[in-house]
């Protein structure tokens, strides 16, 4: 489990992809890989992946198939920046919301704007997901935990203060790009609860 709290950001180092899956390295000087281990998990861009390897300042770790098909990953080139964070441990506090690192999709940003001090994105996010996103509930987007300011059909938009756009990849974004996002783990449980009582 994660928080969606970007504890640094990272670059790929190297990327091999292949029809049955990838592996890639991340780099990231500024992150404490100390009390790392292989078989340890990390969130890059919000996707949960397993350490099969750890050095001093990088990682790396198997994508599978299933993985690259439902997340931006076989869309980043080498020397792309990556929002990292190390999985939750039992004495740490929650600063965001529970996050499972199962991403549910790629959506597509289709404008940005300033509003006050923060910046919005709207984001056009996949038909199938739009029964999950509801204005004032949590969404994962990169990796990074952030309130839903409102929906209308399937874009919903996020407010985002500087803070964050200046400690994540969300700063780096432009229209039309593709991102990683996670619904709330809750609402997807609950509409299965719902599902099974039904039938």
């Amino acid at each position: 489990m994660f928080t969606g709290i970007i504890q640094s950001l990272g670059t790929i180092r190297a990327k091999d992809i292949s029809p049955s899956g990838a592996v890639f390295s991340f780099a990231s000087p500024d992150m404490d890989f100390s009390d790392v281990s292989v078989g340890d998990s990390i969130a890059v861009n919000g996707v949960c992946l397993t350490v099969i390897e750890v050095a001093d300042d990088s990682f790396k770790a198997d994508i599978s198939k299933e993985t690259l098909d439902c997340s931006i990953f076989d869309k980043l080139e080498i020397g792309n920046n990556v929002n990292l964070e190390k999985s939750l441990r039992m004495n740490q506090g929650i600063d965001g919301h529970l996050v499972s690192g199962h991403v549910d999709g790629v959506a597509q940003v289709v404008d940005i704007f300033a509003e006050g001090i923060s910046t919005r994105l709207r984001i056009k996010s996949p038909t199938s997901l739009v029964k999950y996103i509801a204005r004032k509930g949590s969404v994962c987007v990169n990796g990074v935990s952030l309130t839903i300011n409102a929906i209308n059909k399937d874009i919903f938009d996020i407010n985002i203060v500087p803070h964050t756009m200046s400690v994540t990849n969300l700063g780096q974004l432009e229209v039309s790009d593709f991102i990683n996002i996670e619904v709330d783990i809750i609402a997807r449980h609950l509409e299965q609860l719902l599902s099974t009582n039904n039938n």
